[in-house]
């Protein structure tokens, strides 16, 4: 193989490592946007106080 073909392979592998790259930083931040506002979700339907106290009185 000479020079200019490795130097192509190189380039081509080295690009693929990028863009796998960059996506994945999309996809981290994705999740982390996602799971911040399922924590909000969250905190907001919860009713403080509720099942706290059972009465067993019949």
């Amino acid at each position: 193989m000479d020079i200019a073909a490795m130097s192509a392979t190189i380039s081509r592998g080295t690009l693929g490592v990028n863009i796998s790259m960059a996506l994945m930083e999309k996809v981290l931040d994705t999740a982390e946007q996602t799971g911040e506002a399922l924590t909000q979700m969250m905190e907001k339907a919860a009713t403080p106080g509720l099942g706290d106290y059972i009465d067993i009185m019949a």
